[in-house]
């Protein structure tokens, strides 16, 4: 299994393998750490290899918010003390390589901001000298690794991610460098729109995503952004809907459909 550093790309910090008093525990993982003027804590934080993540809170005591992701190979990656998840605690994902997990911070048994790293083999035991973008960090090392993680390629967000739990695909139209999406949660009543850019990823580029409810005001979420726009939620159980969205100069707009 090939791992990719956990940040974005172009984003270089510490991978620091320490040993020492007190031990680290486990030994053999990685804590994430500053590098030259570049701050950690907030930094968004990227799954370093595709798989299953399972999202986690010990509270204030040890990994703080963390999570685990088994691999195909049945490997699993651990990373703690976690600002934010994009999941609640007990929630699964299924993640690409690249996909956002959450954020850098400093909950549960953390002295300072950093991202705790593990790599464990298929029985759970520790490697303790993992690798990442290429770079083995092996025990009592210290280096700067620079992620390549999201680089380009495929967009890291689903749109179920980005609209949220209970959210599915009903519909979605092409677009020059994109693609949106509306989506439909049956416990609720809402619909969503997203608009996923497939170009210029990780760069602020023009997109939009809209939402109407036939006879209701319409709703826009119109920027410059790195990979998507939206969500746009809105209440239209038992409505028709006008939807539809933008990437660059590429637009589409629907006519007014998804009636039950």
């Amino acid at each position: 299994m090939s791992h990719k550093s956990p940040f974005n790309c172009g984003k270089t910090f510490y991978a620091n393998n320490w040993t020492g008093t007190p031990a680290h525990n486990p030994s053999g993982s990685i804590d994430w750490q500053d590098y030259g003027g570049d701050d950690i804590n907030g930094e968004t934080v990227r799954a370093t290899a595709a798989g299953t993540a399972t999202f986690n809170d010990a509270g204030s005591t040890s990994y703080g918010k963390w999570i685990e992701i088994r691999h195909s190979d049945g490997t699993r990656t651990r990373y703690a003390h976690l600002a934010s998840m994009v999941r609640s605690a007990g929630s699964t994902l299924s993640v690409s390589q690249g996909t956002v997990i959450g954020t850098v911070g400093s909950t549960g048994g953390s002295n300072a901001p950093h991202l705790h790293y593990e790599q464990r083999t298929s029985t759970g035991a520790m490697d303790t000298s993992p690798t990442v973008d290429g770079v083995t960090v092996s025990l009592g090392q210290k280096k700067a690794i620079t992620s390549t993680n999201g680089c380009g390629g495929s967009n890291p967000y689903t749109p179920e991610e980005v609209c949220g739990s209970g959210y599915a695909v009903i519909d979605s139209a092409a677009l020059t460098g994109g693609r949106t999406y509306l989506l439909y949660n049956s416990g609720n009543g809402y619909n969503c729109v997203v608009t996923l850019k497939s170009t210029n990823l990780g760069s602020a580029s023009a997109a939009s995503a809209f939402l109407e409810p036939q006879g209701e005001s319409r709703t826009t979420d119109s920027g410059s952004y790195d990979y998507y726009a939206g969500p746009v939620r809105r209440d239209a159980a038992g409505q028709c809907v006008k939807w539809g969205g933008s990437v660059g100069s590429s637009s589409y707009t629907s006519g007014f459909e998804h009636c039950d």
